[in-house]
């Protein structure tokens, strides 16, 4: 049976985009994106813009339109995100929109903006992008989602393993080891009130620490920089993109994935970050402890999304050592490190 993705062809894309009012001009570039299909186009006025088609059945059109919001709101108060555009419909009695369906697709345009990756290793670069996720948070602490999930250990953690085993995507010479591996990660998880909350909307938990809406999946391909000395379509600094994954959750959650190297690294990068954020907002240190539980969290939820993606034929092509021994070997050493990260003291700032 052919996946829905399989039927978005060019022609698709561009008939939905005229829908809107947008000709284009039959060119069509593919943007690196799995979970959904997004398109740079080129339109006869001689702009561009870009397009995402959402993946069906992955959120409620309440979800989606709940993140176009959260953007609008982040893009008012003058913060560089990228957000859909207001277009109207010639399919729909009302407008304009920001989601609009077309054929089994919603889909949502944006402008253009370009960019490079940032110099994480840069502290001045870490420090601008600290700013703008303190205002972001800022924001995003106003009211909770009313839609968007939580990110917790059941919605993470828990749910992801019970799914791999009860789909047996885990092969017999390995599944006891990584149950066992995956279960004691889960178990000393389990002892951060902050992540065991059920989902629900609160703005906080048992443990204190406050729980916002976040971008949630803040890492350094959805920062786009652009120089001070560019002649770019942006202005200079970090501009970012993508809110697919927003969620609520704590404000750690979009500062550690932009971490890398060994701990002293670490700890200058994060240093440089706290610098910039907190001339904004204050960050609660107490949220340090959650970096390795998040962390693992994203491992066991990682191995989870590309199985429940593999019908999808971009999926087998990208990731073709997925589901081996060898690659569920490796997920166990990976917990087993993990496991001793979460026991060693957090980072310090």
């Amino acid at each position: 049976m052919l996946h829905a993705f399989e039927s978005l062809t060019p022609d698709l894309v561009l008939d939905a985009l005229d829908s809107v009012g947008l000709r284009g001009d039959g060119r069509l570039t593919a943007l690196s994106s799995y979970e959904n299909r997004v398109y740079q186009v080129h339109l006869e006025d001689g702009t561009q813009v870009v397009t995402k088609f959402y993946r069906p059945g992955r959120w409620s059109d309440a979800q989606i339109l709940e993140e176009h919001a959260f953007a609008a709101e982040l893009m008012a108060a003058e913060i560089p995100v990228i957000g859909p555009l207001q277009l109207t419909s010639q399919l729909a009695a009302e407008g304009p929109h920001t989601l609009h369906h077309f054929g089994d697709f919603g889909f949502s345009v944006s402008p253009r903006r370009g960019g490079r990756p940032p110099e994480l290793d840069d502290g001045e670069v870490l420090e601008w992008i600290g700013r703008f996720l303190a205002r972001i948070h800022s924001v995003g602490a106003q009211r909770p989602f009313a839609h968007r999930p939580t990110l917790n250990l059941e919605s993470f953690g828990i749910e992801p393993m019970q799914w791999l085993l009860e789909h047996d995507m885990v092969p017999l010479d390995v599944q006891s080891t990584w149950t066992r591996a995956c279960q004691n990660a889960i178990d000393l998880i389990a002892t951060y009130a902050t992540l065991t909350g059920a989902g629900g909307q609160k703005h906080s938990n048992s443990s204190g620490i406050r729980l916002l809406r976040l971008h949630g999946d803040c890492h350094p391909g959805n920062i786009l920089w652009t120089p001070l000395d560019a002649a770019a379509d942006a202005g200079p600094g970090p501009h970012f993109v993508d809110l697919d994954d927003a969620r609520m959750g704590p404000a750690v959650q979009d500062l550690w994935m932009l971490l890398s190297g060994d701990r002293q690294q670490r700890t200058r990068q994060l240093g440089a970050l706290v610098d910039g954020y907190e001339q904004f907002r204050e960050f609660d240190r107490a949220e340090l402890a959650l970096i390795e539980p998040l962390r693992t969290l994203r491992l066991i939820h990682y191995s989870a999304w590309l199985a429940r993606r593999w019908s999808d034929p971009t999926f087998p092509a990208n990731f073709p050592w997925f589901g081996s021994s060898d690659y569920w070997h490796g997920q166990v050493l990976m917990l087993e490190e993990q496991m001793e990260a979460m026991q060693e003291d957090p980072l310090v700032v």
